[in-house]
């Protein structure tokens, strides 16, 4: 049964995701709430005005994902969001920012402070935005470990130590992972001239920690898709020139590719390279159709930079969900280009990684923590012992 808010009883469908709705409109919640109620494996078992109600609510039911509005009264989402995993470090927070330079901003930072993901409004409201609430219902499956109906889900069950973060301890990459196929094993490989990042779902914290203090070594100029909104990729640029320490922006169309600069390819367009008529490689924006559902995708990339820079292009797949990068990958190893992917253990999703390390494309499967290292040796000349 539920209530007239919509609230489901707890115990109406089984092993479900159990979600609580945080945002000061109480239309907003509505639909967000009879939304996910909609899917057979998620139960919204709470509803709540403001970060306050969210920290008392969070005592007394047992949930594993919250979904958490940034802008409220009482005490808001950015100030919510390090109470709730202080309390419980196993929740998941997927945070919903408005289409503004303003909230992607924050909703940036709070990725650093531990937000699972965000979902960005869509700016005509919330009514008869399809898109919207698909990712919505399609994140808090991915995050409350609902990943098909029918899964059983995580439970935040309650006050807990912090878990230590996999990135933190370095382990091993899987045995039943392979490093390479057997007809496409390389051992030596030319310093690379470029390298390229794919990467999604926890991507910019990982994107943060394989790109910060860049020695002047990595003089090589380095391009980045990751699955982003528009307004979020500017802002990222911004972060990753904190990070890294050299000038990140997004991509523009006709630029001269240069060494030491990052490239970030902007919201809705796919990055790519070309020979240029006059010499130099160029940035083109295409705004093709979206690959493998995404808009910038990491393949149509790969494909263009291994043409040109064969094996002197180094890959990394970083954390996201679905399999993008995949058959790019499998053009930058037929150019005899090297590829190097994040471990499951560190990954938040491992999607894309998962794909290409599974189907043998990976020279290197390392923990987060090693890739950043294991890139300045490469990118330093270190090209021919495994990172």
């Amino acid at each position: 049964m539920k209530s007239d808010a919509g609230i489901s009883n707890e115990d109406d469908k089984g092993e479900v995701c159990r979600v609580m709705v945080v945002d000061d409109s109480a239309i907003a919640r509505g639909i967000v709430t009879r939304t996910l109620n909609e899917a057979p494996d998620i139960s919204v078992v709470a509803s709540v005005p403001n970060g306050l109600m969210a920290l008392k609510t969070l005592g007394s039911h047992d949930i594993d994902v919250v979904v958490l509005d940034i802008e409220m009264p009482e005490l808001d989402g950015l100030s919510a969001l390090p109470r709730m995993l202080e309390l419980y470090p196993q929740l998941k927070v997927i945070m919903v920012s408005a289409a503004s330079q303003k909230d992607a901003d924050i909703s940036l930072k709070t990725m650093a402070m531990g937000a699972a993901d965000y979902v960005e409004k869509p700016k005509a409201g919330l009514g008869g935005a399809e898109a919207f609430y698909d990712e919505l219902v399609r994140k808090v499956r991915l995050h409350g470990g609902a990943a098909a109906p029918g899964a059983p889900s995580k439970r935040a069950a309650g006050p807990a130590p912090a878990k230590p973060q996999s990135a933190a301890a370095p382990q091993a990459p899987a045995p039943a992972v392979a490093s390479f196929s057997n007809n496409r094993r390389k051992e030596t490989f030319p310093r690379p001239e470029v390298i390229a990042i794919g990467s999604s779902t926890g991507g910019p914290q990982a994107l943060a920690e394989v790109l910060k203090d860049l020695p002047p070594s990595v003089s090589q100029p380095i391009l980045v898709t990751q699955h982003m909104p528009a307004t979020f990729t500017a802002l990222l640029a911004q972060h990753m020139t904190r990070y890294a320490g050299r000038l990140a922006a997004e991509a523009r169309d006709g630029e001269r590719i240069e060494p030491g600069r990052i490239y970030i390819a902007p919201g809705g367009k796919h990055l790519v390279a070309e020979q240029g008529a006059a010499g130099g490689i160029l940035i083109r924006l295409d705004d093709g159709p979206p690959e493998n559902s995404c808009k910038p995708a990491v393949d149509p990339m790969l494909r263009s930079l291994a043409r040109i820079y064969g094996d002197r292009l180094l890959t990394i797949i970083l954390t996201g969900m679905g399999c993008d990068g995949l058959k790019g990958c499998e053009a930058v190893v037929n150019a005899g280009g090297r590829v190097m992917a994040q471990d499951r253990e560190t990954s938040v999703v491992w999607g894309m990684p998962g794909a290409v390390a599974q189907a043998g494309l990976c020279r290197d499967v390392l923990p987060l923590r090693q890739i950043g290292s294991a890139l300045k040796r490469i990118a330093g000349g270190e090209t021919n012992e495994r990172a």
